[in-house]
């Protein structure tokens, strides 16, 4: 880009290219899907189906004996294929003003969530959801993009410093008013990030008073927990209803680290449950890998976190930060069960790492420090995390980002397809389906998408099930996905035949009415 053209060139620029993208899609011509198997997204079984779009919504759903023309509408043969609505991912990182999410559209997303964790996409230097918000209604984006108000940036935002637990008076107004403005712009809910600075020192009465804010405008509150290990998750979960307040709380990436077997999953949905009973709306996410991906922070007491300085740590508590490190590691399987994924140890692991620095592992995380990269943690026993996964109130997401080194980024919804419809047959596709687009729909409540019926928005996927996989790895994460012949964002196609094809992406609203 060139580094000399001004702000209102640039801007003017993206608003020109955001226009165009309109433009088109009002020119685009309909497009009929003929003969499909059609898995609409309700759970419904599949039936055959022919399916009109025009514009950027679902015209009509017929029966192919009904024989539907429509002069000038490109037709295109089922054969066999399931025709299903685009993947709603509730959990994404990254920023699509910066960076390209092709890998998510050619696994069959056409909507993430971003602002999870308690942080989200921010221009630079503005701390307020609401510039980038608008800068992203004007640019071209590969797929839609729904927005979380981010509590940690929301803190910043207030000028409350990381490690204060308890904000005084003018702070919390000061924090509240942000929450407010963000969600009256069409942020869809807040994020809290519990094991990450600064929401690890929030304490829960600053959290219920954000959750009653969210609670006036109908959003959600989805959080990173206190803790995901076993024998603390049920204490976690309550604290997230006792945050949420009034408003809907939704689990992130719901987990039971170091818990074993179905049996603990079984208890786990049975406490999900009973607060379901209770009258609580509460959902969760999951993805269908047994390694999480976050910083090698989590590792380190909260005493060496940041804002305390690093260097007194090592020069007053070495020893005692080098036994805590030691114990945490082997806690969590060991260095060999962490595979860094960024800097140049990217695609080794802890041991392999520590052993060619010529340091012994603790010695080689003290060098690294708390804020010297992230991997995935091999913390999660399949058996558990695969009871989780099948349960139908919990949602799918991917926890990736483009730019993650872990495979969820890249494989997620292919391996639902793949490892749990196709070969294991553990899921019927219209229970897979499902799990990833009207009940995502549901959670954050967009209303017209994540169902194929009349006058829905037409984001839509065509694939044939027994060809789709997922062809990512620990080791190779950027590989893509294969078999979702032709993923459509508002009416147009996004990806065809292995490519991105356009960017008919937008900025997705809360409706507020």
């Amino acid at each position: 880009m060139n580094q000399h053209l001004s702000r209102r060139q640039l801007i003017g620029g993206a608003l020109a290219t955001g226009l165009a993208s309109r433009a088109a899609a009002a020119a685009t011509p309909a497009t009929l899907f003929h003969e499909v198997m059609l898995v609409d997204g309700t759970g419904a079984p599949p039936r055959l189906a022919d399916v009109l779009v025009t514009g950027d919504r679902i015209a009509r759903i017929t029966s192919p004996a009904e024989r539907t023309r429509v002069a000038g509408a490109r037709v295109i043969a089922g054969e066999g294929r399931v025709l299903a609505p685009g993947f709603i991912d509730t959990h994404t990182h990254g920023d699509p003003l910066k960076e390209s999410y092709d890998g998510f559209l050619a696994m069959g997303v056409t909507t993430i969530t971003l602002g999870v964790d308690g942080s989200g996409p921010r221009l630079k230097g503005d701390l307020d959801l609401r510039g980038w918000m608008r800068a992203a209604d004007r640019a071209p984006l590969d797929l839609n993009v729904a927005t979380l108000a981010s509590h940690g940036t929301l803190r910043r935002a207030a000028k409350i410093p990381d490690s204060v637990r308890r904000p005084d008076a003018a702070a919390m107004a000061r924090l509240e008013a942000q929450l407010d403005a963000e969600l009256r712009a069409g942020a869809f809910g807040l994020s809290f990030g519990l094991e990450y600075v600064p929401g690890i020192y929030s304490e829960t009465a600053e959290l219920a008073a954000l959750g009653r804010v969210v609670a006036r405008h109908g959003g959600v509150a989805m959080s990173h927990m206190r803790s995901e290990n076993d024998g603390e998750i049920e204490a976690s979960i309550d604290e997230l209803i006792a945050s949420a307040g009034p408003a809907r709380p939704h689990i992130s990436h719901l987990k039971v680290v170091f818990g074993k077997g179905e049996a603990r999953a079984r208890a786990l949905l049975d406490f999900l449950a009973a607060k379901r009973r209770a009258g609580i709306d509460l959902t969760a996410d999951a993805y269908p890998y047994n390694a999480g991906f976050t910083g090698i922070a989590i590792l380190f007491p909260q005493w060496a976190l940041p804002p305390t300085d690093y260097a007194s740590v090592l020069a007053t508590r070495r020893a005692e930060l080098r036994d805590y490190l030691e114990k945490r590691m082997i806690r969590r399987g060991g260095p060999e069960m962490l595979l860094l994924g960024t800097g140049r140890h990217a695609g080794k692991t802890v041991a392999q790492a520590s052993q060619e620095a010529g340091l012994a592992f603790p010695d080689f995380l003290i060098q690294l420090g708390p804020d010297g990269g992230s991997g995935a943690h091999f913390t999660m026993d399949q058996a558990l995390q695969d009871v989780l996964l099948l349960d139908p109130l919990v949602a799918i997401s991917t926890d990736g980002g483009p730019t993650m080194r872990h495979p969820r980024s890249t494989g997620t919804y292919a391996k639902l397809i793949e490892d749990y419809v196709a070969k294991g047959k553990r899921l019927a596709v219209e229970q897979a389906v499902r799990k990833a687009t009207s009940l995502p729909a549901r959670i954050l409540r967009i209303a017209d998408r994540g169902t194929i019926r009349p006058g829905a928005k037409a984001d839509l996927i065509l694939f044939d099930p027994g060809k789709v996989h997922a062809r990512s790895t620990y080791l190779d994460p950027f590989a893509r996905a294969e078999g979702f012949d032709l993923v459509m964002v508002n009416g147009q196609p996004a990806f065809e035949r292995g490519q991105r094809v356009g960017r008919p992406g937008r900025l997705l609203r809360a409706d507020r009415a």
